[in-house]
């Protein structure tokens, strides 16, 4: 496992190409912007030569590469249309990994990720032929670009509080690298344990710490699971038009466990109709995975040898509370399924809303509201409505309207609001704008929470959580399901249109 070579770029709107390189193996000034390189690795380029063969594409020079890049993210300046070797439904990305263009030839794999107008980008060895593309999973190299990629960005902003303090560890990182990462090995992501090295600041315990952990906790000992599903959706009640929806799930946890390597293992189950988990990503303390968990993916046609747990998560958990993991799942159906009808009708709208819960959904809200904006129209003057179930809020100078349904849909889990609306005369400065609905083109978006649930079935087992620390912890586990862009659009109007794979 190694790397190529390692970049860090600020992100810059509006420069001539949008962003300076801040390292590079030298300094330079090339097309307007100053660079200098994290760290290029001859040596590992010779092993990459070799083991690609005919194959092989070398690293190019930073303006090219940062171009290219650019381009892939879509954040140049310019690049506002579509492109269809990039913006094709069979390029679309879920991994953050990417094949740049370059000269004619495609430079593979590209790990690269946009966080606090930073892009980290870096190029894993493969080690292997690359004709034909072998699966990500297969190349090791891509999985440490990933941990040392989010050790730098740990190191740049773990504590930072100002531009100058910034700059600061931006002139330490090249030293740090010398030591973190030697002829493009990783040794340890925590370029924090360089940095006290190197101020021979460190102090030597006979135990060694995880490259994440910067301490010891002193206390009660607990451990606090939290799982938390987002379902979104797209529905259109229309012929020709698939309605879409997908649930992303994140498993939030805070261990305050004695001792300088305690050792946690987590598992997450489902119920015998529970929908299987893909797609899951692990933060780096965990130590090891069962490889079914690994190869589940979205991508795949799901089939009843779906790995359906438990699942599995033994590590040596930070200090502070962190993501142990994030998946996502097909649900079989989205948990409230609704038409919207607008139509105008002389100088009014007429409207008619339809929502029903699914019987296997839990019927206990914490809250559920229908969001119904009304955009480049004038303030409402007039309403006339009739709702099955909850109340009505009426905001007429925003033109917006919040049926709000309260903690539980009735018996029969169907619920209905209808009625004409009446608009003003349009106003640019207070009235809501969107470039998208025009005319009769419009939705309703539902906002909802249900706690001590998740679509999927997911939970996490208290009972079989394993804790290897001095002292019986508290052992916690909390769940919830919350809405996210969950869209139902006007079925008598044009609506964009979206897929499955597209709502990651």
């Amino acid at each position: 496992m190694a790397q190529r070579a390692v970049w860090l770029i600020s992100h810059e709107p509006g420069t001539p190409l949008c962003g300076t390189v801040r390292f590079s193996r030298d300094w330079q000034e090339d097309s307007g912007y100053l660079s200098f390189t994290i760290r290029r690795y001859p040596t590992v380029e010779k092993r990459a030569r070799v083991f690609n063969g005919a194959s092989y594409v070398p690293v190019p020079e930073d303006g090219p590469f940062l171009k290219a890049l650019l381009f892939e993210l879509r954040l140049l300046d310019d690049d506002k249309d579509f492109v269809e070797s990039r913006d094709s439904c069979s390029r679309i990305n879920k991994t953050s990994i990417y094949g740049l263009l370059i000269g004619g030839e495609e430079l593979w794999p590209v790990v690269a990720f946009l966080k606090n107008d930073m892009i980290y980008a870096c190029v894993p060895l493969v080690e292997q032929t690359l004709s034909p593309r072998p699966p990500l999973i297969s190349v090791s190299g891509v999985s440490q670009g990933f941990e040392f990629l989010f050790g730098i960005q740990d190191f740049l902003y773990s504590g930072q509080k100002n531009d100058s303090e910034l700059n600061t560890k931006l002139s330490q990182l090249p030293d740090l690298l010398l030591q973190a990462c030697p002829f493009g090995t990783l040794l340890d992501a925590n370029l924090q344990n360089s940095l006290d090295n190197t101020n021979f600041a460190s102090v030597t315990q006979p135990q060694k710490q995880p490259a994440w952990k910067t301490g010891t906790y002193k206390g009660k000992p607990q451990v606090s699971i939290s799982i938390t599903e987002k379902v979104k959706s797209m529905q259109y009640d229309k012929q020709g038009i698939a309605d879409t929806w997908q649930v992303v799930g994140t498993v939030t946890c805070k261990c305050d466990l004695e001792g300088i390597m305690p050792n946690v293992t987590i598992s997450l189950s489902l119920p015998t109709n529970g929908s299987p988990l893909q797609d899951i990503l692990v933060h780096p303390c965990v130590t090891s995975l069962d490889s079914a968990i690994l190869t589940s993916s979205s991508i795949d046609a799901m089939d009843d040898s779906a790995f359906s747990g438990p699942y599995k998560f033994p590590f040596t958990p930070p200090l502070e509370s962190f993501n142990l993991c994030f998946y996502t799942s097909q649900v079989p159906v989205p948990p409230i399924l609704g038409f919207y009808q607008m139509k105008e009708e002389e100088v009014q709208l007429r409207i008619t809303i339809n929502l029903k819960l699914h019987e296997s959904v839990k019927n206990n809200f914490e809250f559920c509201e229908a969001h119904i904006p009304f955009y480049n129209r004038g303030p409402i003057t007039h309403l006339e409505y009739k709702t099955s179930f909850g109340q009505l809020e009426v905001f007429r100078e925003k033109s917006f309207l919040i049926w709000i349904i309260g903690q539980k849909f009735p018996k029969s889990m169907e619920i209905s609001l209808s009625g004409t609306v009446t608009f003003g005369a349009k106003s640019h400065e207070k009235q809501p704008f969107d470039p998208i609905c025009t005319g009769e083109t419009a939705y309703l978006k539902l906002h909802f929470r249900i706690l001590d649930y998740t679509l999927t079935g997911c939970y996490a087992d208290q009972h079989s959580v394993q804790v290897f620390a001095s002292g019986k912890p508290k052992i916690s586990a909390h769940r919830k399901l919350i809405s996210s862009d969950y869209y139902i659009w006007n079925s008598k109007a044009p609506a964009p249109v979206t897929y499955g794979s597209l709502l990651l």
